[in-house]
Formats: structure tokens, C-alpha cells, sequence
């Protein structure tokens, strides 16, 4: 297979004139709008289902756009940054209110220009606009945990893939010279990496691995202005990081080893169980809403193959061109150069890969929770194009073969097994994207009972109310604190408050409501009070309040 791939295209590395779109072009703006309106159709069917941690963050989006707070952490923990929560609030404060579309309208272009540079990114490392096609097209279909990450403003998902990528075309253009306001490229790359910093640190492999490339390449530039330039940028980026540190006196960094379960326990077999065959499966989107059937598994062992394969094709096109080669004009060493940051950025782009991979599996929580936290695999999509251009290669090379008449055993197997894989790829994502977009008429009816969970309260008059984790904060943002709701485990104690001034006024409050979904624990216990005669019940679909007597 890499006899295949050793070949660089002319023009890898190097932009396309974009006037002229021709077929694969016009194809592609088709296939990324497609992608935007699912997501919008999504959006408009209050799907993924929402749940209190997004609406954490929606109470602090609300708290700014008021002018009355100005958090730096998402409540209740002193890691990952409040960036949905700024880019909303303009969004409420124009609205004249909080709402969950209001929400995700910000992820959503997050979303939109990831689509967007990652087909730049694309045809800066080939070259080749059918394949940007391909990578747009599988990045606009969106499984259930794709598009989670992507929609649900539930802190650094959204905005880590549209960052990571940015830095990467960044890195090229600056790695291969391109000319024109390079010192504002350099600032942008400086204030993305530490803004990502702030925001969430699971990108930070692909911060090092192109922050890498722009040493390897141009560190002679980095020792004047435009280093000077990007550290400056950097600290900006992280500033509010910085500045909560220093006054504080804390480490974030102690608070997210903490919440990646290094204090837990798990076994390496359920580790490399949820790192390695579960975590890239669901995390890249080839499997169904909450789970991977046996078949959807087929990417864990394909993935280290294209790992490899990746690696060693970007390394071979990595090294020195020969001097007869170097001799040549000016125009061909400037495309040598090219197409070895091209190299060299891919190569970053999988070993990136590798390190979010081995730091998920040797973390707790891949081996105690793999189904949701393989949201940490996220960045992987930054990859695709990495993985999947020698297997493109393959395939269009000996198809092109097979055209000329030079056919043979070799070039058939190679070129079979290239477009199998890409066609699975495809298919897998396509069938898991087909089996979200079924769970949106139950989303939304499910949306639609909380909201009348909300207006019945409001008609009976209640202010304070206690219930569980998963209700309350999703319960005070769609009342936009019109409800105000203290945390309460299914005993009945004091729960986890992330805002603990909701906590404080209920517990002054006259006679607290509570409020349970129907058939929960926690509805058990109060359905025994109410059998006692200490609170009315008021049943909906869905829930049930008990008001005191």
C-alpha cells in the first residue's frame, strides 16, 4: 500500500485559486451547507436533549449579558473556561432573554467555520479538492456523540475542534512563508493556543504538535519580532487563566487531573476496554445514540493502522529533497518547501492523535464511564485528513493505473482494500448520523413537557423548589430564574449546588416546592411524604410537584 502513497501531489501545501470552485468546489459548499442545516434542523427540535450542566452555562451566559457576574470558570469548579457563555451573551442580551436556541446559536458557527477550515486545511496539506470533499462530507454527517460535542454549550466542545484546526492552517501558512500579514498570523496562532489554554486543555496536543512545525521551520523568525509577537498574543489568550491563578493562589491544573478521574480507580483492562476500542469508535461518530453495536466497532483496529500508515508516508515526505532536486528554480524549491510543511503538519496532526488517544486510556475515566467520556476524543476530527489521505491515495492512484492499462495483483489489492475502507468510513458514519437524527420528534417532546413543567409552576405561583442535580439548573435557566432551584440528592440531604446563591434564597424561602421526573428515586421518596399527608401532588407528563402544606 505505500508504494502508492509515496508520491506528493505538485501542489500539496500550496492554495488553489478559490474564484474558481468547479465541480468538486460547488460540491463542497452543497455538502457544508447540508451539514449546517442538520445541525439547524437538530437545533430547531431542541436536539441533543439539553440537561443542567448546559445550563450552567447558560445561567452564567445570562448573568453577563445582565452585567451581574463575570465568571471565569464554568460554576462550581475551578477548570474550563466560560467562552459559550461570553459568545451568548450578546446572543441574550439582543433576544431580550435567555433560550436554549439562543444557546447553541454560537456553536453552531463554532461548528461552521470548523467545516469551513478544515476544508482549507485540507487542500493546504494536498492539494486536492476531491478529497476536500470527502473530509467536508464526512464532517458535516453527526452522530449522536458528534453532535453533542458540537451543539451542546456545555463548556470547550465546540470551540476546541474550530481552534485546533485554525492553528493548524495557521502553521502551515506560516511554516512554508507564506507572505502577507504574518505578523497578525503569528499573534492569532499566540492567542488561539492560550486562549485554548483557558478554555480547555484537552487540545492542547495539537497546540504542541503544530506549535512544533512553526520551531522546526521558522525558528530563526521566532527569535525576533513574531516570537515576541506570539508570546504576548499567548498571554493574552490566557489571561483570564493567569490572572484567577495568580489572585487565587490555585492550580487548574490539579482541578483537571481531578476531573479526569486520576483520583479514581479503574482497571487497565476497562481502560484499554473504553480507550481503545469503545472510546474511538463513539468519538468519531461511527456508532448509535448511547451505544456501539459489535459491527460500529470495526474503527478501533482500522484506527492504529492509519495512525501508522500516516505517520510513515508524512515521514518519507518529510525528509530532504535530493540536491539534484534543492538545485532546481526558485519556484520548485519554494514547492519543495511546501510540500514538506505540508509533511510535517500531518505528521503533527497524527501524533496529536496519539497523544489524545494514550492520555484517554490511561485516564480513569475511560475505564469507568466510556460511553460519555469518550467525548474526550473529540479533537481526533482535527486528524481526518491526516488518516485518511494515504488510503485516498491508494485509491485514486490505482484507479488511475487500472485506467492506463497497468493493472496488476498488487495495485488491485491495495487499491480494493483503500476503497472498502473509505466507503465503510462513509457508510458506518452515515448509518449512526441516520440513527440520531431519529431520536429528534422524542427530544423535542421531551423538551416540550419540561416547558410545561415551567408554565405550570409559574401558574401555581412557585418561586423556590428543590429537586435533583439533573433538574434544577435546567430548571432555573428555562424560567430565566423565575424558578429558583436548590440541588437535593434522592434522600432528601443538600446536593452539589453550582451556584450556591440559588441554594442560600431557597433556604430562606417560606415553603420550598419540589419537583421529581415521574418515576424516578427521588419521586418515590416524596410520593411517601405525600401518602403522610405533609404535601399536595400536582402531576404532568413527565413530573411531579409536591407543594407543602
Amino acid at each position: 500500500m505505500t508504494a502508492g502513497v509515496r508520491e506528493q501531489p505538485r501542489d500539496a501545501g500550496r492554495p488553489r485559486p478559490v474564484a474558481r470552485l468547479g465541480p468538486a468546489g460547488w460540491l463542497t459548499a452543497l455538502v457544508l451547507l447540508t451539514g449546517v442545516g442538520y445541525r439547524l434542523w437538530l437545533l430547531a427540535h431542541a436536539t441533543p436533549p439539553t440537561n443542567s450542566d448546559e445550563a450552567t452555562m447558560g445561567l452564567a451566559a445570562l448573568h453577563i449579558a445582565r452585567g451581574e457576574d463575570f465568571p471565569v470558570w464554568f460554576y462550581g469548579q475551578q477548570y474550563m473556561g466560560t467562552l459559550e457563555a461570553y459568545l451568548a451573551a450578546p446572543v441574550f442580551a439582543l433576544a431580550g432573554g435567555p433560550s436554549l436556541v439562543g444557546l447553541r446559536l454560537p456553536t453552531l458557527a463554532l461548528y461552521a467555520v470548523f467545516l469551513l477550515l478544515a476544508w482549507r486545511l485540507t487542500l493546504r496539506l494536498t492539494g486536492d479538492r476531491w478529497f476536500g470533499l470527502l473530509v467536508v462530507a464526512l464532517l458535516a454527517l453527526g452522530s449522536d456523540r458528534i453532535v453533542k460535542n458540537q451543539l451542546i454549550a456545555g463548556g470547550g466542545y465546540p470551540e476546541m475542534n474550530a481552534s485546533g484546526v485554525a492553528l493548524a492552517v495557521l502553521a502551515v501558512d506560516l511554516a512554508s512563508g507564506r507572505p502577507g500579514r504574518r505578523l497578525a498570523r503569528w499573534a492569532a496562532w499566540g492567542f488561539l493556543a492560550g486562549l485554548m489554554l483557558w478554555v480547555d486543555p484537552l487540545v492542547l496536543p495539537y497546540v504542541v504538535a503544530t506549535g512544533a512545525v512553526l520551531v522546526g521551520f521558522r525558528w530563526r523568525e521566532l527569535r525576533g519580532a513574531a516570537g515576541a509577537l506570539l508570546g504576548a498574543a499567548a498571554v493574552l489568550g490566557a489571561a483570564p487563566l493567569l490572572l484567577h491563578s495568580l489572585l487565587n493562589g490555585r492550580n487548574p491544573l490539579h482541578a483537571v487531573l481531578a476531573a479526569s478521574g486520576a483520583n479514581a480507580t479503574a482497571g487497565w483492562a476497562e481502560r484499554l476496554h473504553g480507550g481503545l476500542l469503545l472510546g474511538p469508535s463513539l468519538g468519531m461518530g461511527f456508532c448509535d445514540p448511547g451505544r456501539c453495536a459489535t459491527w460500529q466497532l470495526w474503527w478501533a483496529p482500522a484506527l492504529p493502522l492509519l495512525l501508522a500508515l500516516g505517520a510513515v508516508t508524512a515521514w518519507r515526505a518529510l525528509r530532504p529533497p535530493a540536491p539534484q532536486e534543492s538545485a532546481g528554480s526558485a519556484g520548485a524549491a519554494e514547492s519543495g518547501v511546501s510540500a514538506r510543511v505540508a509533511a510535517a503538519v500531518r505528521l503533527a496532526l497524527v501524533l496529536a492523535a496519539v497523544a489524545t488517544v494514550g492520555a484517554y486510556t490511561v485516564s480513569s475515566s475511560a475505564g469507568l464511564t466510556p460511553v460519555e467520556s469518550s467525548r474526550y476524543l473529540s479533537c481526533l476530527l482535527i486528524s481526518l485528513p491526516a488518516l485518511l489521505w494515504p488510503v485516498w491515495t491508494v485509491a485514486r492512484d490505482g484507479l488511475r493505473q487500472v485506467a492506463d492499462g497497468r493493472r496488476g495483483a498488487r495495485t488491485t489489492l491495495a487499491r480494493s482494500v483503500a476503497v472498502v475502507l473509505l466507503v465503510a468510513t462513509v457508510g458506518t458514519a452515515a448509518h449512526a448520523t441516520w440513527r440520531a437524527a431519529q431520536t429528534a420528534p422524542a427530544t423535542r417532546a421531551a423538551e416540550a413537557r419540561h416547558a410545561e413543567l415551567v408554565g405550570t409552576l409559574r401558574q401555581l405561583g412557585v418561586r423556590h423548589v428543590r429537586a435533583g442535580y439533573w433538574t434544577c439548573n435546567r430548571l432555573t435557566f428555562a424560567s430565566a430564574e423565575r424558578v429558583v432551584c436548590a440541588v437535593v440528592d434522592d434522600d432528601l440531604r443538600p446536593g452539589f449546588d453550582r451556584y450556591p446563591a440559588y441554594r442560600r434564597e431557597v433556604d430562606e424561602a417560606a415553603a420550598p416546592a419540589w419537583v421529581a421526573p415521574a418515576g424516578s428515586r427521588l419521586a418515590d421518596v416524596l410520593d411517601e411524604r405525600q401518602r403522610a399527608g405533609n404535601l399536595d401532588l400536582v402531576t404532568i407528563d413527565g413530573w411531579r410537584i409536591y407543594l407543602p402544606r
